[in-house]
């Protein structure tokens, strides 16, 4: 079950750096448009939708870890937003984040916490 925390198969994109987008490509967003021979944003949802329904299936608390992208589109999904929605916010390496509950309402209580002053 937790494989379905592995980050975004990049395909042919792995290892490129995330601020450039590939010459043959001009425009390309991972977000819309997935990767060559990787996972596309609807298949990564599914896997976000899982992590949810069996995190929300617990009685306390759950601790995970993860890359990125994946935990963007979990808090979109935990948030009942479309997954393309990861895209807006910004998540550091080391991080800490914190999705939680205010009454019924899937909320983030803490988002991109690194401990020391703003990032830039």
């Amino acid at each position: 079950m937790w494989d379905d925390l592995r980050e975004w198969d990049y395909g042919a994109y792995e290892g490129m750096d995330h601020g450039r987008h590939p010459s043959e490509r001009p425009g390309w967003s991972l977000w819309r448009d997935g990767a060559p021979d990787g996972e596309t944003l609807e298949e990564v949802a599914i896997r976000a939708d899982r992590v949810v329904a069996a995190v929300r299936a617990v009685a306390g608390d759950v601790l995970v870890f993860a890359h990125a992208h994946i935990l963007r589109v979990v808090a979109a999904r935990w948030l009942e937003l479309p997954a393309g929605d990861g895209s807006r916010w910004v998540l550091s390496p080391a991080s800490v984040s914190v999705l939680g509950w205010e009454r019924e309402i899937p909320v983030i209580e803490r988002w991109n916490d690194t401990g020391g002053a703003p990032l830039a």
